[in-house]
């Protein structure tokens, strides 16, 4: 996950350098985390 990035965060598979980026807002990605700890997702 790259965090460096002004107001968004950018995920990608490390192995595949030249595959698709998911980016998300930290809001979206807080959203993401709750429902998987509270396991609603």
């Amino acid at each position: 996950m790259a965090s460096n990035l002004r107001g968004v965060l950018a995920v990608r598979d490390s192995k595949n350098l030249a595959g698709p980026v998911l980016v998300v807002t930290p809001g979206e990605w807080s959203a993401f985390l709750a429902g998987v700890k509270h396991g609603t997702l």
